[in-house]
This record gives C-alpha cells, structure tokens and sequence, in this order.
C-alpha cells in the first residue's frame, strides 16, 4: 500500500537510488501520486524502447513489456528498497518481463533494422557506409542469445557498469564479464573487422 511509510523509506534511501529527478519523481509515486508517475514513465520510456528493442527484437512485444514493467514500478513502488539504483531495479524489472514474453511466444523473431538517421549534410559515401556498417551490427547483434544482447546494450546503449547489469539480468558478475567477452568475440568473427575499432 502506497502512503507515508513507502514515502518516508524512499526519502531516507539518499541520493544512491539514482538521479534527484527520478528519486523525487520516484517517492512522489511511492506516495500514489499518478501526475509524477506520468512523468516517471515519459522519463522511462525512451532508455526502456532502446533496450527492449535491442534485447527481444519484437516491436509488438515492447510496448507491452514496457507497459507491464512500469505497472509493476506503480503497483509494485513500496518494494524498491534502495540495494541500487533506480534505474538498475526498473531495468531488472523490465529484463524479466522480456523473458517471460518471448517464453509466451513462438514465432520468430523480427528482422528488422532501426532506421537510420544521418544528416542531410552527409555524404552518400558516408550515409552508404552508415548503411552498411549498422546492417551487419544488426545482423550479428541479432545472432546473439537475449542474455548475451541484454549484456552489450546495457554497456554500450545505457553505460551500465558490469555490477548494475549483473543485478537487473539476476546473474553473477563473472557471467556477466564471461557474457561480454563471447558477444565481442563473436562480433568481431561476424563484422570481419569492419567495426573492430569500435568493438
């Protein structure tokens, strides 16, 4: 049940639970307040699409997920008990309802590429190459398992230390690094050097 106490145990948890912004969003919500999580979900939603994107690959599966992480973070608000940050345990919370989604459906997965946005000042040499290079990341990035995507986009798309990541995927650290190093290591194999500085 939202009120005082959830209220007063997010105020006490300090700055650690992530940015000012968040956290008081975050114990306005604890409190019940629907206008701050409005805005907690507008503040969500981007960082959340990025990643459920990257990680599950099913664009008819990620508002869903979305929508059903973030009334887990309305329902569930009272239980975030400050161990990390916030966006650590929201990103957990969203990992899990990825799974649980792609374990209900059995088709296949989508192959389909974010559009890409170069400026209008850009070359054609260069928007091909642009082109190119991010067809053969997609292609490589979507030969990796969900965990193995979940490790790269944590760490590339949402500068997530190794920790952090351990916590939302429910995992050692040691898989974590061990997840990272077969990613890169079939990255590299895949892009045949072509983003070898990159990675």
């Amino acid at each position: 049940m939202k009120g005082k106490v959830g209220l007063v145990a997010v105020r006490e948890r300090g700055r650690g639970g992530g940015s000012d912004t968040e956290m008081v969003l975050f114990a306005r919500v604890v409190g019940g307040d629907r206008a701050a999580f409005e805005e907690l979900y507008r503040l969500y939603h981007p960082r959340l699409t990025r990643f459920l994107l990257n990680l599950i690959r099913r664009p008819t599966l990620v508002e869903e997920v979305l929508d059903d992480t973030m009334m887990v973070v309305w329902n569930r608000a009272d239980s975030f008990n400050g161990a990390s940050k916030l966006s650590t345990w929201v990103f957990a919370i969203a990992y899990r309802k990825a799974m649980k989604g792609l374990k209900r459906q059995d088709e296949a997965v989508e192959d389909k590429a974010a559009e890409n946005r170069v400026s209008d000042a850009a070359s054609p040499e260069d928007v091909s190459a642009r082109q190119r290079i991010n067809a053969l990341l997609m292609r490589a990035m979507d030969e990796l398992s969900p965990a193995h995507r979940a490790v790269v986009d944590l760490t590339y798309f949402h500068d997530l230390g190794y920790r952090e990541i351990a916590t939302i995927l429910e995992c050692p650290v040691d898989t974590v690094k061990t997840r990272m190093f077969h990613a890169r290591r079939h990255l590299r194999r895949r892009l045949s050097g072509a983003l070898t500085d990159w990675i």
